[in-house]
């Protein structure tokens, strides 16, 4: 029996998704929306967490390491991913979460169902029409942290409202900040933001 926890924001979505992998005998499925996810990981301890990479809470940056805690069974959750090709920037953070899975969202439940059963088996699953996705996440000149800054910046968050939501003094947010403009080649914060927006970098 393969133990899933579903986490997506989307109340209707995420039940018709849980319900059509419950037919199926060998899975047993939980599903929450994100902002309870971290609690549901160690009542439900899971084999795999499948997951919608967009979050509407914590500005839209998916919190995967919560996912993961340590202390929760022998291993670890694996982690599979509902991504896109046109956001390489979440693409990116869950390659650096250690996601092993990797579900287009415009794909079919039979391949989240595939996708689910290869990462139950510690195996990688990855849906061909995600590749452009990977091409353009490698060559993203930003690092997860300047990425995290820029999300923040992006929904309106204040320098010190980024420094205490990441836990760092208002002047390291300032140099992430400059060097986000600078490896963007943008004029400003608000041209990085748009830049990067504009490359599905957010």
């Amino acid at each position: 029996m393969i133990r899933v926890l579903l986490v997506h924001d989307a109340c209707l979505v995420r039940s018709v998704l849980a319900q059509w992998l419950s037919r199926e005998p060998d899975l047993r499925v939980d599903d929450v929306p994100w902002r309870s996810a971290a609690g549901r990981v160690g009542a439900v301890r899971p084999d795999v967490c499948a997951v919608d990479l967009d979050c509407s809470d914590t500005y839209g940056i998916p919190p995967l390491g919560d996912l993961r805690p340590r202390g929760v069974g022998p291993t670890p959750p694996r982690l599979l991913v509902l991504a896109g090709a046109n956001r390489p920037g979440l693409l990116k953070r869950a390659l650096e979460a250690g996601a092993l899975g990797y579900v287009d969202r415009a794909g079919t439940p039979e391949q989240l169902l595939r996708g689910i059963r290869r990462v139950a088996q510690g195996e990688r699953f990855v849906t061909d029409s995600l590749g452009f996705g990977f091409l353009k996440a490698a060559e993203m000149p930003l690092t997860r942290r300047e990425l995290s800054v820029l999300t923040l910046a992006a929904e309106g968050a204040s320098i010190a409202e980024i420094a205490g939501s990441l836990h760092l003094s208002h002047g390291t947010v300032r140099n992430y900040m400059a060097a986000i403009t600078r490896k963007t080649g943008a004029r400003n914060r608000v041209d990085a933001i748009r830049i990067s927006q504009g490359q599905g970098w957010l």
